[in-house]
């Protein structure tokens, strides 16, 4: 299977990735764009954690109900939206003009890929090793990891997004990061002008 755009990774920034990409499915410039999504979530940090601090979520909110319930908001609007289950991504391979994923099952094109798995040094991607590097914003006796980047960008068409990225391990800071990749993919895909997607009440 070929996408235009591949997430690996189905926490809060993969998660939030999705979402934004989907919802341009009526733009011009976005119409017939083949997105997926690897919903690999064993490892994700939500799968323990509970919020009590975040604007819009009900005090008391589990993580794991949000991948959940991610899930099933991303299946229910955006169904164009490929999700692919009980898979996790092995090998990145640069190809031409895209990326080849495998998986310990399938292999994917994709001319754009989004990596946003979680930050421990565990992440273990061939492809990536040369990118590695200690995270910027982590205790250091953690031991976290990111990819090198510049404003998420790891080379053309190679993003990361999330803690990863090298961001705090913070929900709100990891969905945001996936929200502006998603709107870097589609100001691309828009010849360069300045994308955003908001829906509106209309009076």
């Amino acid at each position: 299977m070929d996408f235009d755009a591949l997430i690996i990774g189905g926490g809060a920034a993969g998660l939030s990735c999705a979402l934004v990409l989907g919802s341009a499915k009526n733009k011009p410039f976005a119409e017939g764009k083949h997105i997926g999504i690897i919903m690999h979530q064993k490892t994700s940090h939500l799968q323990t954690a509970l919020f009590n601090n975040v604007l819009g979520l009900q005090p008391g909110t589990l993580g794991s109900d949000i991948l959940t319930e991610g899930k099933s908001q991303l299946s229910t609007i955006y169904p164009h939206v490929s999700q692919i289950e009980n898979e996790k991504v092995s090998a990145i391979q640069k190809d031409k003009d895209g990326f080849i994923v495998t998986t310990n099952k399938n292999s994917y094109y994709s001319k754009i890929v989004v990596i946003a798995v979680g930050y421990t040094n565990l992440m273990t991607i061939e492809g990536l090793e040369s990118y590695i590097e200690p995270h910027p914003r982590a205790a250091i006796e953690k031991d976290r990891i990111w990819l090198k980047n510049t404003d998420h960008l790891i080379e053309k068409n190679l993003y990361v997004a999330g803690t990863l990225a090298g961001w705090r391990s913070q929900f709100a800071i990891a969905s945001g990061s996936g929200a502006h990749v998603a709107t870097d993919i589609l100001t691309l895909w828009n010849d360069g002008k300045q994308t955003k997607i908001h829906d509106k009440i209309i009076a």
